[in-house]
């Protein structure tokens, strides 16, 4: 069972209950949030969102560092409140033998389990005085926002139920894909009214095929050429890995998923272009890592790495 809760500290108040909605394909499988937050017309006051479960996660939750990385957390009763808040970049969970609550943000919080079972989130906060946190004076330049999340429960397969005591934890496939539809949406640019309307845009797919589930592309773009009027012949190719946990319960997905051991053939994998070359580089493209090659078009990455190919197409 879960249950959700809007709490103030430094006094009583009321706000508006979060307001869930659901949505078909992979969206469908994680209940959506938003919460719309304006506590500007309070003092002293911070704005939290606690959900309870009956998840027996003693004391223990996880957070993410950057997106990339999963970290472990312990609440220490010895510790003031403050000091048990972690940054939530992405998401935080809980779990225990037989499940696993994922919230997803699409902006950065604190987050905290205060106690088993649940999981906080800090909202916003109001201070006519300094804090003594550094800052040297109140918050008070409060704006009204809408916070928006995505919870998501899963299930432990039977096989794993006897393993959530590593120290090394990973989101599920299906958590990443939750992320990525959180946080790298489709823009919708509206075009201005033009007499007579502009002719229909034709698709454009640059892939032949799709990434698989555990491959993100982080960038690809042209690089910049000697010649400013003329475009460069080679392209910056950046992907990142991402390592999972395959001991969550993953039925009626709404989406294709597959995963090639880190194996990625860039032969073929352009539309229209063949890669006449790769070259391994470093992360800001400044420094190569081994010589350009035209035979070994197939890259292959470790999970949690993020690599870096100069390619020349043609």
């Amino acid at each position: 069972s879960i249950g959700w809760d809007v709490w103030g500290r430094s006094g009583a108040a009321s706000f508006p209950p979060p307001m869930p909605s659901l949505a078909p394909g992979v969206d469908g499988l994680s209940l959506e949030i938003s919460c719309l937050v304006d506590i500007r017309d309070h003092v002293n006051k911070e704005l939290a969102l606690r959900f309870s479960t009956d998840i027996d996660s003693k004391g223990t939750f996880f957070t993410d560092l950057n997106g990339f990385q999963i970290q472990p957390r312990q609440y220490l009763k010895k510790l003031p409140l403050q000091a048990n808040f972690y940054p939530m970049p992405v998401m935080a969970y809980i779990q225990d033998r037989q499940s696993r609550l994922t919230l997803h943000t699409a902006q950065a919080l604190g987050a905290s389990s205060l106690s088993s079972g649940q999981l906080e989130v800090i909202l916003d906060r109001r201070l006519m005085q300094d804090d003594n946190r550094g800052l040297g004076q109140g918050l008070k330049d409060n704006k009204r926002t809408c916070h928006r999340f995505r919870l998501l429960l899963e299930r432990r397969s039977t096989a794993e139920k006897g393993q959530d005591g590593r120290p090394v934890s990973f989101p599920s496939l299906l958590s990443h894909m939750t992320s990525m539809h959180l946080n790298a949406e489709v823009l919708v640019m509206p075009v201005a009214q033009e007499k007579p309307p502009p002719p229909t845009p034709r698709s454009f797919q640059p892939f032949s095929a799709p990434l698989p589930c555990d491959f993100h592309l982080l960038n690809l773009r042209t690089l910049q050429g000697e010649d400013d009027s003329l475009p460069s012949p080679e392209t910056a190719l950046i992907l990142h890995r991402k390592g999972f946990d395959c001991g969550l319960e993953a039925r009626n997905l709404g989406f294709n998923c597959t995963t090639t051991l880190g194996m990625l053939p860039l032969s073929g994998f352009f539309q229209g272009l063949e890669v006449a070359s790769v070259q391994p580089s470093s992360l800001t493209l400044m420094y190569p890592l081994a010589p350009a090659s035209s035979n070994g078009t197939v890259v292959h990455l470790d999970p949690m790495e993020i690599a870096t190919f100069r390619l020349r197409l043609g």
